[in-house]
């Protein structure tokens, strides 16, 4: 049951890096299909972000209420159904009202797996997020892949994006067999509306914050990368295409490895490590005159930007115990608004100047990470542990597994 759970929650990441990698390796297809510039392209990612916040300002009392797993049972084939609107969209006007859509699927979609994966982890009682997000970075990279064929194919965005979106709902409602029940929400005071709705502690927004500026580094990456490519260094579309799944590939590869690296360096370290060498990775891109050199650094910022996230979901997970469900919400909406907001300034920067200016701010974000992760008064990694094995004692609707060494 553990493993179909474990399999099941990776597989929904992959999914969604699907959904999303397919899209975003085809923005410039999409600036193509509706002759709009950079700032225009700006807009569709701020609606897409908009709606996704819009649609986690009451998540954390529906996942508390509900759990993580009746609510992905719906959300995940509303994201697959949604993203086909997004793809047979025929106008400028109407694309914005199916990203809208879409977005809102989505940004609940994302959430709740994040809660789900925190319900896995601790059930196995050991680090499992950055395996978890290295099923996103599968899906990503495979939707990458897919947009650079369909673009050395000739293909335009409405056929590559719709195909994607109708092989993948089938596939939405079969993972909702998979998913585990949450554990209860422990009533304080206040009952169990206010453990839902109430204050979480302040490391949960501390996590948040810091969680906020990965997210606006990560995202200005991934939605950029290929404009990049295709706009300032001149190359071919499907070659510029390539950008978005090599740093997915290398966010893999990062993440397949970030749970035993998270317990054998510890927290901080991994976190300012992981900071630093994003700054390091976004400057050789941006200070590359050739593209083979720009595509290594988009891996190099990959590599290094992987485990930034899951370690901060991760955190939220156990910062408030009885009340993962609403942690990771309320982490996860505060990331979104940094995915929000990344891409969307680079945009307008870009209009302003050029794409290549626009992107040194993720220079500048990675560096913040560092310094915060360095500053941000963290737990031990053995009380994190004591507290997730102190959540795994309640009932979570499975079995309790054997105690693993590796917690």
């Amino acid at each position: 049951m553990l493993f179909r759970a474990r399999l099941g929650t990776f597989l929904t990441f992959a999914l969604g890096g699907l959904l999303c990698g397919v899209w975003v390796a085809r923005m410039p297809a999409l600036t193509d299909k509706y002759g709009i510039g950079p700032g225009a392209a700006g807009m569709v990612l701020l609606v897409w972000g908009v709606a996704a916040l819009i649609a986690m300002q009451g998540l954390r009392g529906v996942i508390a209420r509900a759990g993580s797993r009746a609510v992905l049972r719906i959300a995940v084939p509303l994201s697959a159904a949604t993203a086909a609107l997004v793809a047979l969209a025929p106008s400028y006007s109407l694309l914005l009202v199916a990203i809208a859509l879409f977005g809102m699927a989505f940004g609940v979609m994302d959430v709740a797996m994040n809660a789900q994966a925190s319900v896995v982890e601790r059930a196995h009682r050991r680090p499992l997020m950055s395996g978890m997000h290295a099923g996103w970075c599968v899906g990503a990279m495979s939707g990458g892949l897919i947009g650079a064929a369909t673009a050395f194919a000739g293909l335009s965005f409405t056929p590559s994006v719709f195909a994607v979106a109708i092989v993948t709902l089938p596939a939405a409602f079969a993972l909702g067999r998979t998913y585990l029940a949450d554990a209860p929400v422990r009533e304080g005071r206040a009952g169990s509306a206010g453990a839902g709705r109430g204050r979480l502690p302040a490391a949960v927004y501390l996590i948040g914050a810091l969680t906020f500026i990965a997210f606006m580094a990560e995202g200005a990456v991934a939605d950029w990368s290929g404009l990049l490519l295709h706009e300032e260094m001149h190359t071919a579309e499907w070659v510029a295409a390539l950008g978005y799944p090599l740093f997915e590939a290398a966010m893999l590869v990062g993440r397949l490895v970030g749970d035993r690296l998270r317990t054998r360096v510890g927290t901080r370290r991994l976190l300012v490590g992981a900071g630093l060498g994003t700054a390091v990775g976004a400057s050789v891109v941006l200070s590359a005159s050739a593209v083979p050199v720009a595509l290594a650094g988009f891996f190099l910022t990959g590599l290094m930007v992987c485990t930034i996230v899951p370690t901060m979901i991760s955190l939220a997970g156990t910062a408030a115990p009885g009340r993962s469900a609403a942690s990771v919400a309320q982490v996860g909406a505060m990331g979104y608004g940094g995915l929000l907001l990344g891409p969307v300034i680079i945009g307008f920067v870009a209009e302003a100047t050029s794409l290549r200016l626009g992107m040194g701010l993720i220079v500048v974000l990675a560096l913040l990470i560092a310094t915060g992760a360095r500053l941000m008064p963290l737990a031990s990694d053995s009380d994190l542990a004591h507290q997730a094995l102190s959540e795994a004692r309640e009932p979570a609707g499975a079995p309790e597994p054997e105690l693993a060494r590796a917690a």
